[in-house]
């Protein structure tokens, strides 16, 4: 973790009206043993119930955001991309992981679901800004896989639209395709004004 991101954790922070904590793609694929495993991916787990008990204890809502994709996607090795099979809607791999506690409510946006278009975001090609707007969300808190990919292409667009965007320290775990992926996104997304917190710094 850079200097910026472990500096910026230790500030203050609690969930309040207005605010949406958006846990990004807990999928078994990307979890140890699964189709395009994320190393630790399973750590973020109970990290992030953590934070779903503590968004709810305040009334504050909680979405999830999820790979469906086609199983001829563009990105599959097969069509020329990058990437094995993996999430392919309806499959085990693409169900969330069991021991994630999502509420039964969470709103599920699911993206990456045309077979000829690449969507990282959780912004690309859903409804999720016009979801947020009508709940009258400003802020943003992001967790989930990878880091490098899923994440930060939702804090890019989110600080595009004009969410104000706190990046979940302790809940995010990068795929490296590329040795040092998962730092440089995590320097990216704050120079894009993201901010990091933790749940040690959560106020009481």
């Amino acid at each position: 973790m850079n200097a910026a991101t472990a500096s910026s954790k230790r500030q203050r922070w609690q969930p309040q009206p207005g605010d949406v904590l958006l846990v990004t793609d807990i999928q078994n694929d990307f979890l140890p043993g699964g189709a395009l495993a994320v190393a630790g991916g399973d750590e973020v787990v109970p990290v992030l119930n953590h934070y779903i008990d503590a968004f709810q204890a305040q009334g504050v809502p909680v979405f999830a955001t999820r790979d469906w994709r086609p199983l001829r996607h563009r990105s599959f090795h097969a069509q020329g991309g990058p990437w094995p099979v993996h999430c392919v809607a309806g499959t085990h791999g693409a169900d969330f992981a069991a021991a994630l506690t999502l509420p039964p409510d969470t709103p599920v946006i699911s993206k990456a679901t045309s077979r000829d278009r690449e969507a990282y975001s959780g912004f690309q090609g859903t409804d999720l800004d016009s979801r947020l707007r009508a709940a009258g969300i400003r802020r943003l808190f992001v967790g989930g896989l990878p880091t490098d990919y899923c994440v930060l292409n939702t804090v890019r667009d989110a600080r595009r639209l004009g969410y104000e965007v706190f990046v979940l320290a302790d809940a995010i775990r990068a795929v490296d395709l590329r040795p040092g992926d998962g730092e440089r996104a995590e320097a990216e997304m704050a120079s894009l004004g993201a901010q990091f917190i933790a749940l040690d710094s959560l106020a009481a």
